[in-house]
């Protein structure tokens, strides 16, 4: 009987052992696993940190050599994303481009294709108008029209001056997305504009696809 009660605490000895060595297994593996978690968070917090300061570096690098359209109020730069006023670059219900906005349109071509080429992004150039009917006998249909051809010209004013034809694009907005009031001139003013916004490439491609098998 004494025999059989050592062999059995041995058993659960054993047992108890080999529970013990599995859960220390167990132990060492999820050690290991958060070990490696860790290391492979602040390496990626790192790439993000690094990512943040190059963008802002390369915001900073655009500011830089817009400084001149900046200080003389001709034009605003928020993210990267230019905003032009209309009156600068067409006169009232026109297409065409006034030799001012010509001139500027040049000066921030060479800029904005060096800080869309390391971001890895596309430019969208897109028209706004106020919310007023334009003149009946006028050359465009309405506002939607309108906000169309001057984005178009834009975009072929920047691609005249070295501009990459494959990284640009145009849309027309008409009067939506006001950034201030019709009720006045004043606010009318400030909604005549063109943007000039950085996208991601894919966007472009995924619009081009589009066309492609639209015809």
């Amino acid at each position: 009987m004494h025999d059989h009660d050592e062999e059995g605490g041995g058993v659960l000895w054993a047992a108890f052992g080999d529970l013990m060595a599995c859960l220390f297994g167990i132990f060492v593996l999820f050690f290991a696993w958060m070990v490696l978690f860790e290391v492979d968070l602040s390496n990626d917090l790192a790439e993000v940190r690094a990512e943040h300061e190059a963008a802002e570096a390369r915001l900073d690098e655009l500011e830089s050599a817009l400084a001149g359209p900046l200080a003389s109020g001709l034009i605003t730069l928020t993210d990267g994303r230019i905003g032009i006023r209309g009156s600068v670059l067409f006169d009232s219900s026109s297409a065409e481009l006034r030799q001012e906005g010509k001139d500027l349109l040049r000066q921030l071509a060479g800029p904005l294709q060096g800080y869309l080429e390391h971001s890895g992004e596309t430019a969208m150039v897109s028209g706004f108008t106020d919310d007023l009917q334009l003149r009946r006998n006028g050359s465009f249909a309405d506002n939607w029209e309108l906000s169309v051809e001057r984005a178009l010209t834009v975009v072929r004013t920047l691609t005249e001056a070295g501009f990459p034809p494959g990284r640009v694009f145009a849309a027309g907005f008409g009067a939506q997305h006001p950034i201030a009031s019709n009720a006045d001139e004043e606010g009318r003013a400030l909604n005549r504009r063109v943007e000039i916004a950085p996208v991601p490439a894919p966007l472009l491609e995924r619009l081009t696809a589009s066309t492609q098998n639209g015809k």
